[in-house]
């Protein structure tokens, strides 16, 4: 087994951190990260998704995701810590797992748009077959392992009315969006106090106005809703496609994840935690990850695991302790060769 020194696996951080990678702009890391399985010997290519992929023993994948949201936070390090876009959602989760895959010999792949479209993850399903686990690789903190996160809709609401006078009462199309969404938040409104198992509705972005022949008046609402686990996508839909009126057009659908914490890539992360002393804690996250994609397409044990707090994912304060991150290279080394 392989052993990257500390120091080194310190430095490609620093670089792959100072490596802009914005959504849809993952090549110049994808390449560094190229350059560095390349020095240990090790096959890789770019596929046509723009994934990396550094493949070896194909029954275990660790995965993480090369893009960032958009930010530019200067990269420094001060007292044992790493500043910059990208720290820790994902670069510190993503080198953390290229270092671990070299040392334990197990196949890599660094996802593309995980913060947009999933395009990556979506091309890796469809493109090899299943392997046998999966690690994912997002900011849990060292001694910590997510085992679940909500499921996303997508759409768009649209309705239309005549054009009237504005003295008139009838509610024109703007005025029957605004009314659609406050019935959509009270459908889910009060179902529990814990937000992990919400139906969580949001809207995105509002437009409106008349029509160009001026004969007519649009309204239109894009909308997320993050959905728990115990409701998934088919029961979400079919309680907003009876709210009336207006049409919905949906225009993505990720079904929530759970995994069961005693599976084996869970356990063999806490052995890997509990090497280094750590006492291990399982997470749900609210959000949504490529995990999702993953646990949809390939019936296998998976958890998501990386150094780094959550809480400062896309915000201008984005930093990672760079002890938390040895510790994450070693944890993840443990468990990768030993699922």
């Amino acid at each position: 087994m392989t052993e990257i020194a500390p120091e080194d696996a310190r430095s490609l951080l620093k670089d792959v951190v100072e490596t802009p990678s914005v959504s849809g702009s993952e090549t110049a890391v994808a390449k560094r990260l190229q350059a560095f399985f390349d020095q240990h010997g090790r096959e890789t290519w770019i596929d046509e998704a723009g994934n990396l992929r550094a493949p070896a023993d194909e029954s275990v994948v660790l995965t993480s995701h090369m893009d960032t949201v958009p930010g530019e936070i200067p990269v420094r390090v001060e007292d044992g810590v790493l500043w910059g876009r990208g720290s820790v959602d994902a670069k510190g989760p993503l080198t953390a797992m290229a270092v671990a895959a070299v040392n334990a010999g197990v196949s890599f792949v660094g996802v593309a748009e995980e913060e947009t479209t999933s395009a990556g993850a979506r091309y890796l399903v469809e493109d090899r077959e299943s392997p046998e686990a999966v690690i994912n690789g997002e900011p849990s903190g060292w001694d910590a392992i997510t085992m679940g996160y909500r499921g996303l809709l997508s759409g768009e609401f649209s309705v239309q009315t005549e054009v009237g006078h504005t003295s008139r009462p009838e509610p024109n199309a703007i005025q029957q969006a605004i009314s659609w969404w406050d019935r959509v938040e009270a459908a889910f409104d009060g179902e529990t106090d814990s937000i992990f198992e919400q139906v969580t509705p949001k809207p995105v972005e509002m437009r409106g106005g008349t029509t160009p022949d001026g004969f007519d008046f649009e309204a239109w609402i894009d909308a997320q809703f993050r959905i728990p686990p115990a409701k998934g996508v088919a029961e979400v839909k079919s309680t907003l496609e009876a709210i009336e009126p207006g049409d919905l057009e949906w225009t993505d659908a990720i079904e929530p994840v759970m995994e069961r914490p005693r599976n084996d890539v869970a356990s063999a992360l806490r052995r890997g935690i509990r090497h280094l002393d750590g006492d291990p804690a399982h997470l749900r996250k609210t959000g949504t990850s490529d995990m999702n994609i993953y646990a949809q397409a390939w019936n296998v044990p998976m958890a998501t695991y990386g150094p780094g707090d959550s809480s400062l994912d896309h915000t201008p304060d984005e930093h990672l302790d760079l002890v938390e991150f040895d510790r994450s290279i070693e944890v993840l080394t443990t468990a990768a060769a030993s699922i």
